[in-house]
């Protein structure tokens, strides 16, 4: 996403140099560039902040919950973790 306003950037500023007084560039500039490029990154963030908000509001949980974390755990799959742990290489 970034790479199509920075393209679009280079040709606003192209455009803006090549007007015939600095007002027009600088308003080339501002209205072809700098308020559409606003816009376009605030409506393509809105999902991102709704996404943030929601997470927000949710209530803080320290670790996830699945179907297996509740499951004991045998001693011959705890040996088997550790032995599987020393072989492996440096």
């Amino acid at each position: 996403m970034y790479i199509v306003v920075i393209a679009w950037l280079y040709v606003v500023i192209l455009m803006a140099v090549l007007e015939k007084s600095v007002v027009g560039g600088l308003m080339t500039f501002t209205f072809y560039g700098l308020v559409p490029l606003s816009i376009l990154l605030y409506v393509t963030g809105t999902p991102k902040r709704w996404k943030r908000k929601k997470q927000a509001e949710l209530p803080n949980s320290t670790e996830p919950r699945s179907a297996l974390s509740d499951q004991p755990v045998s001693e011959t799959d705890r040996s088997h973790s550790q032995q599987n742990q020393t072989d492996l290489p440096n």
